[in-house]
């Protein structure tokens, strides 16, 4: 089966499509034909055939990319089936810059606290439903009032409305999972478009403030995939026809399952697990990997960008 090389970058440095072709020739194949997507950003080139050994070589090839080229992102996937028919999204760090736990213990004084435990459990190095007890219970009286002033202060990430309204557009099933809170994936579903979202239950008590209690089960790592693969089979489609994009250990089951797994400027346990990387470039590159041009390309600042 022929497989796809892209490169995507800020501006795509001179040459970069002589430096990948010697790479690729060394792993014996050779480019057949190239197609821009978006002018001096993204460039796919059209490979001979298959690496050996299927996906071990294609990721070898795009690590020895990005060595050569370290300023760009790169994907080396086959052909057939590029264009996916569901997109999974992790939120908080991948469609949301930051993450919104860490953002609400600010509200309280414990940002610090919190935010140590965070990393540990997005670095797969915590179980995460301990992690998250813990870190929900510092949340215990703050109020309600201050998860809606800060869902509605989100910095999304660059080029997530457009990955999510132009993958809708053409027909594909996008869902938001989250570890985060439901109360502020409800409103990233609606700003981004979204056709569902799942995530965890904050308790709330008296007076409208927190109990320092999330609702099981949780939304943890096994709920992720499950969810994945629910939405396929809702979707009528294989695993292979699925996107998944996250950025922490808890994304990694998703992500391997799915038939394109993106980790987005992702921690090393996610980086190692994923067919492709976004580390250089926005979200618009998860388009470019499944072969979409600018100017088929809807929402946020795509037209900018055609």
């Amino acid at each position: 089966m022929p497989h796809i090389l892209t490169m995507v970058g800020a501006s795509l440095p001179g040459g970069s499509e002589s430096v990948a072709a010697e790479i690729v020739g060394a792993f014996g194949l050779s480019p057949v034909s190239g197609r821009i997507l978006s002018p001096d950003r993204a460039v796919e080139l059209t490979l001979d055939g298959d690496p050996q050994d299927g996906d071990g070589d294609a990721r070898a090839i795009a690590r020895t990319l990005r060595e050569a080229l370290p300023e760009i992102d790169v994907a080396v996937l086959p052909e057939s089936g590029r264009r996916k028919r569901v997109l999974l999204a992790d939120m908080d760090a991948t469609m949301v810059v930051g993450e919104t736990i860490d953002e609400l213990a600010a509200a309280l004084g414990k940002e610090a606290e919190v935010s140590a435990i965070t990393e540990r459990a997005m670095r797969g190095e915590l179980d995460f439903e301990a992690a998250l007890d813990e870190r929900v219970a510092m949340l215990g009286g703050l109020a309600t009032t201050e998860i809606d002033r800060l869902a509605a202060a989100l910095t999304y990430s660059p080029g997530a409305e457009t990955l999510v309204r132009t993958m809708a557009a053409h027909g594909a099933r996008c869902v938001l999972v989250s570890g985060g809170f439901d109360r502020v994936t409800g409103v990233v579903r609606e700003r981004l478009g979204f056709h569902a979202d799942r995530a965890n239950h904050l308790e709330v008590g008296a007076q409208d403030r927190l109990t320092g209690t999330a609702r099981k089960p949780i939304i943890d790592a096994s709920a992720k995939v499950t969810t994945l693969r629910e939405t396929a089979l809702a979707a009528g489609v294989a695993l292979d026809a699925c996107l998944a994009i996250g950025d922490g250990a808890n994304d990694r089951p998703m992500v391997e399952a799915a038939g394109l797994g993106i980790a987005y400027r992702a921690k090393p346990v996610l980086r190692d697990a994923a067919t492709a990387h976004i580390d250089h470039t926005d979200l618009r590159t998860a388009l470019y990997f499944q072969g979409y041009t600018d100017a088929e390309m809807t929402g946020g600042s795509a037209q900018a960008r055609s």
